[in-house]
């Protein structure tokens, strides 16, 4: 049951990526570029865990890191892997700088993430029985992945508003003594 551990390690660090992202943007403080300045530091992150991590843990159980001694179809299917995954993280930023919420937008991602998943890994990896031998329930899951995606996006909470920032400069009373 390792692989459940590790599965819901993700969920949680997915779960939070698109609020955590926008946050970061947000906190940057430039409206202009501030995404692209959060998916550089991105960048960095996954610089520091995809590529530095897994060298010292190769490194240290005396396996080889050498890029050019891989087998060329195992680094072309990775290659494109963390491409998609690339492109995929940039796609977020783009969705909240057309004005999605990452409520919204998270939602319709990983309630149609499962969906592209599963369609891509049959085309890719067809069932032993062919399309005929996939049970009714599978295509339940995934209209209700749809509409579960659908329904989080449509009924989400709104944010309470904003309060109103404190001014620096404070005007004198209608009430007060002039000076």
């Amino acid at each position: 049951m390792n692989w459940l551990i590790y599965a819901l390690l993700t969920v949680a660090c997915w779960g939070v990526y698109g609020i955590l992202l926008h946050s970061g943007t947000i906190a940057i403080g430039d409206p202009a570029n501030g995404r692209l300045k959060a998916f550089l530091v991105v960048g960095l992150a996954y610089f520091l865990v995809a590529v530095l991590a897994p060298m010292v843990i190769l490194a240290l159980k005396g396996s080889s890191v050498a890029f050019w001694k891989y087998p060329a179809k195992g680094f072309g299917w990775s290659l494109l892997a963390g491409t998609a995954g690339a492109i995929g993280a940039l796609g977020v930023l783009l969705a909240f700088g057309a004005k999605g919420t990452p409520a919204v937008v998270m939602s319709i991602i990983f309630a149609g993430a499962p969906i592209v998943n599963a369609v891509v890994a049959i085309l890719l990896h067809p069932p032993a029985g062919g399309w005929g031998s996939i049970k009714p329930q599978f295509y339940l899951g995934i209209l209700l992945a749809a509409a579960g995606g659908a329904l989080v996006s449509y009924y989400k909470p709104n944010p309470a508003p904003a309060k109103p920032v404190a001014s620096a400069t404070q005007t004198a009373s209608p009430n007060s003594p002039a000076k």
